[in-house]
């Protein structure tokens, strides 16, 4: 997995490199133009915007508006400029950077509505420059494949957008059904602190009439119980944004995980699952087992979906400096890329938004050793999760 993520990364870099040589290229033809039409006036000016260009291109990841504004202005003052003197050419360098400048506007520029209207003022300003050529019919050619450039940068960057919109869907969806089964979860852990409330209550007004000495105690316990439910309910409240009227499942505890790599283990591959001493239903809470037999299973499935050729996997659950720790790693087989990170697997957005919503974190990757990792850390303080 990990010479496949290096792979990625160096065809990346190199057709940034190829990207930017081309326009250079492309800026080099326009150096060449200036030069032999030195008599025709401000032609000159055209190098500036397909310089700015370049660097433009170059820092789009990191600025998406303001090297397009920039251009888009060097540009424009260019053709104004160079119509005033008596005429020119377009640059070829400065054409380039705004198609390709245009492609990324349409995808990563926020709001929609910004993209779109910076793709139609990189097409009149383009169409500007086609007529710095000044005869009708030079121009009109020009003009038309100016057009069809642009149609084609403004498809490849709608395309884009597109499937960049359709993703973040597919993951608000993902966070919104998490947040459903969280509400459930929250009636079964309020029901359950509430329950022991009432029982202690009962039994603390029968002990009142023999033994008023012993009230004290269970009062405590009463207003132990009552905080429980109050950590419990803030952790899950935090990320819940809509109701559910789904029917409603038990709480998790640890033979549910056994039980879910005995499962997993019957249908192949095997799995090595390793409980670390001090670890009982009884030393974390509800919600915590719950989110960590969820990880658990969408790791196996993860493993099942996505690397079938598996040899074995192994999962291990761990106190250790004030958190409770899940790693799961399956060995012989490459993950599918389309999960190399937390961004590629909707199951692990999900599983990812649940583990934040209690103080946690979630990590996803390759391992130095060539195994696939999924690793979540949750708080604990002195046996019980951290308030």
């Amino acid at each position: 997995m990990g010479e496949t993520n290096r792979l990625v990364y160096w065809i990346q870099r190199l057709s940034e490199i190829a990207l930017i040589g081309w326009l250079g290229l492309l800026f080099l033809l326009d150096v060449a133009v200036t030069v032999s039409l030195n008599s025709a006036g401000a032609q000159f000016l055209a190098l500036i915007p397909g310089g700015y260009g370049i660097y433009a291109v170059l820092r789009r990841r990191r600025s998406r508006v303001r090297p397009f504004v920039i251009t888009l202005a060097l540009s424009f003052t260019a053709t104004v400029a160079i119509g005033m003197t008596g005429g020119g050419v377009p640059g070829f360098a400065e054409t380039g950077a705004l198609l390709i400048l245009t492609i990324g506007g349409l995808r990563w520029i926020e709001p929609i509505r910004n993209a779109a209207l910076f793709s139609l003022v990189s097409m009149f300003v383009l169409e500007s420059a086609a007529a710095r050529i000044g005869e009708s019919e030079g121009a009109l050619a020009a003009s038309f494949l100016v057009f069809i450039g642009w149609s084609v940068a403004a498809g490849i960057g709608a395309y884009l957008r597109f499937q960049l919109e359709r993703r973040k869907e597919a993951v608000d969806s993902v966070r919104r059904t998490e947040r459903l089964e969280l509400a459930r979860e929250l009636h079964d852990l309020v029901a359950h602190h509430i329950t022991g409330i009432v029982v202690q209550a009962q039994a603390a007004r029968v002990v009142a009439e023999q033994k008023p000495e012993a009230v004290l105690p269970a009062l405590d316990a009463i207003a132990g119980a009552g905080a429980d439910a109050l950590t419990s309910m803030r952790r899950l409240v935090s990320v819940l944004r809509a109701e559910d009227e789904a029917a409603r499942s038990p709480g998790t505890r640890l033979s549910d995980m056994r039980l879910l790599v005995e499962r997993f283990s019957a249908g192949g591959p095997q799995v090595a699952f390793d409980v670390g001493q001090g670890i009982t239903d009884d030393t974390l809470d509800p919600e915590v087992l719950t989110t960590l037999h969820r990880v658990l299973q969408e790791s196996l499935t993860n493993v099942r979906r996505h690397a079938p050729g598996t040899g074995w996997v192994e999962a291990d659950l761990h106190l250790l400096e004030g958190s409770v720790r899940l790693r799961v790693r399956n060995y012989g087989s490459a993950s599918d890329s389309r999960i190399s990170s937390l961004g590629g697997g909707f199951g692990l957005v999900g599983m990812a938004e649940r583990v934040q919503a209690l103080g946690g974190r979630l990590i996803a990757g390759p391992t130095p050793e060539g195994a696939w990792e999924v690793f979540a850390e949750l708080p604990v303080k002195d046996g019980r999760p951290a308030s």
